[in-house]
């Protein structure tokens, strides 16, 4: 290997996740930050999170009910 052309590598580089956990990695950088990490992910956690702007899910829970209604009132 070529002397002085690779980059420094740290082996205790503190990586910060946006949910606040910290952790020590290995990487060529001296710090960096993550959006999500094993702490707040929602397939390890078991957490999980809808995001409906929109209204979708009630828009389908209505229609349904409004099916089984109908499916009723044919019998």
């Amino acid at each position: 290997m070529k002397k002085d052309i690779h980059p420094k590598f740290n082996l205790a580089t503190k990586a910060t996740c946006s949910c606040g956990a910290a952790y020590t990695v290995a990487s060529t950088l001296d710090s960096f930050t993550v959006e999500i990490c094993s702490s707040c992910h929602p397939y390890y956690t078991g957490n999980e999170k809808v995001i409906d702007a929109a209204g979708r899910v009630d828009r389908f829970k209505k229609r349904a009910a409004a099916g089984k209604a109908t499916a009723k009132a044919k019998k």
